[in-house]
């Protein structure tokens, strides 16, 4: 009898497809390492400038030259320091007993040339265009850092957890939505205590820093 020694052939047809629904597949599960940058809303575009009259006791001002170094209200400082001046600008309390700006939750010196209060506290801070990525990113770090131990503070001291803990948990998936709804509130209120005003004007140079500095 004779063999049949040919050799099937296999149907390769539908072949771009099995590699069309592998490419997605594996765009859809593949997870990206993404670049460290800073959570900010950035408000919209008007088309006319507001002028905002503000106290200067209740102004920050922070400056970053181009070499990295960090100027405090016109005072060469410690990066490492930047965290205990802000946190003591912001829970200064400066507003007198009676006063409609009075803070009867801040700790601070109530320093009459400091700030009247957190609410009206705002941070300006203005860096080089030659200022480093990542010193840029550490001066921000502790900003925030300051914000969040003041909040740290009156959570514990109100609702008996840290701000930073009831905010892991709000964003937690497995957190109940009525659980959310009760930290929603207590995040708000803690918010409103202290809100996080950290302003940054137009990119300038400040020649005076900068020729101090060098």
């Amino acid at each position: 009898m004779a063999t049949n020694r040919e050799t099937p052939e296999v149907n390769a047809g539908s072949m771009a497809d099995i590699a069309f629904l592998l490419l997605i597949f594996f765009l859809v599960t593949t997870t990206l390492d993404t670049d460290e940058g800073l959570d900010r809303l950035l408000p919209k575009k008007e088309i006319e400038p507001r002028t905002i009259d503000v106290n200067e006791r209740n102004v920050l001002r922070v400056n970053l030259n181009s070499t990295n170094m960090l100027l405090v209200e016109d005072a060469v400082l410690d990066l490492k320091t930047l965290r205990k001046v802000a946190f003591d600008f912001l829970d200064n309390g400066g507003a007198l007993p009676g006063e409609s700006k009075y803070c009867d939750y801040c700790k601070g010196k109530r320093d009459d040339s400091s700030s009247d209060n957190p609410i009206d506290a705002i941070i300006a801070l203005h860096h080089n265009r030659e200022t480093t990525y990542g010193f840029y990113i550490a001066v921000q770090n502790e900003l925030v850092g300051a914000y969040n131990d003041l909040r740290n503070r009156e959570a514990q001291r109100l609702f008996k957890q840290s701000y930073v803990a009831m905010t892991e948990a709000y964003y937690d998936e497995k957190t109940p939505l009525i659980q959310k709804e009760k930290l929603k509130k207590r995040l708000k209120r803690i918010q409103k205590m202290y809100p996080q005003k950290i302003v940054e004007p137009e990119v300038f140079s400040n020649k005076k820093f900068d020729d101090e500095a060098q």
